[in-house]
């Protein structure tokens, strides 16, 4: 039996840069947009997820678990070291980023470590990625605040001028390391941020199946239900009944608090 999928919260002194690491089963997995990037260790491998911009389905890997470690938004590119734009909606190799002989060391760590069970694995997960991640003060912090401002459940579609002036950049700058540490423009993150505040508002129901639409976009901060109709099938392919009656939930990094 496929042991479920959980999160744990981020180690100890990287907690500016990483949301949370993860173990999961081996079965296939959907995949929907969450702003996030991962470096998820699967069959063997260490790949790079990049942030996603549609759905897509990660492939079963039976009998072997996966485990991961989830970057928050807009730190993956500090964290990486290249611009984040490069991943959108790609899985890369980490020996394309780092080079074959550090992801090799890497994921041999974590292969050994696998057979003791996924938290040791995880372990040497963490352990082979935290001293080539850089000092969190050396993160772009104005993009990381305009990625707080962007993630408030008030937030509408952004006005990029005045979102700049709130963090003292110019559209221009902000767009351009938008597209370095997220690795796609505001507009598009705030797309993202507000599909996953919608199925946070779905989880938030509970076994009320039947919740309204309509209320359930204004909780979002949709328009209207056109709109988290339109959003929905632009974002996951189908409509937002029968993702929620598939059993999406929400992933990617955590509101505060939550």
């Amino acid at each position: 039996m496929a042991v479920a999928y959980r999160e744990l919260s981020p180690p100890p002194g990287l907690e500016a840069l990483v949301a949370c690491v993860w173990a999961s089963h081996d079965g296939e997995v959907r995949v929907l947009p969450d702003a996030c990037v991962d470096v998820v260790f699967s069959d063997g491998r260490l790949v790079v997820a990049g942030p996603a911009t549609t759905e897509s389905v990660a492939r079963a890997t039976p009998g072997r678990s996966r485990v991961g470690v989830r970057f928050r938004v807009g730190a993956a590119g500090s964290a990486l070291g290249l611009g984040v734009s490069e991943l959108r909606d790609r899985g890369v190799a980490l020996s394309d980023l780092w080079g074959r002989s550090a992801a090799a060391a890497i994921e041999d760590r974590v292969a050994q470590a696998m057979e003791r069970g996924r938290g040791e694995a995880l372990l040497a997960l963490v352990g082979g990625i935290a001293p080539r991640l850089p000092r969190p003060e050396d993160a772009d912090h104005e993009v990381r605040r305009a990625v707080v401002a962007l993630a408030q459940p008030s937030a509408t579609a952004p006005d990029v001028a005045a979102l700049a002036a709130r963090v003292g950049l110019s559209e221009r700058q902000l767009r351009r390391r938008f597209e370095a540490a997220v690795g796609y423009g505001p507009a598009t993150l705030a797309r993202v941020l507000r599909f996953q505040r919608f199925l946070r508002a779905a989880d938030a129901e509970g076994d009320d199946a039947d919740a309204p639409l309509a209320r359930l976009a204004a909780d979002a901060g949709y328009a209207d239900q056109a709109h988290l109709a339109r959003e929905v099938r632009r974002l996951a392919g189908q409509p937002p009944s029968e993702l929620l009656a598939a059993g999406a939930g929400p992933a990617g990094e955590k509101p505060p608090g939550s």
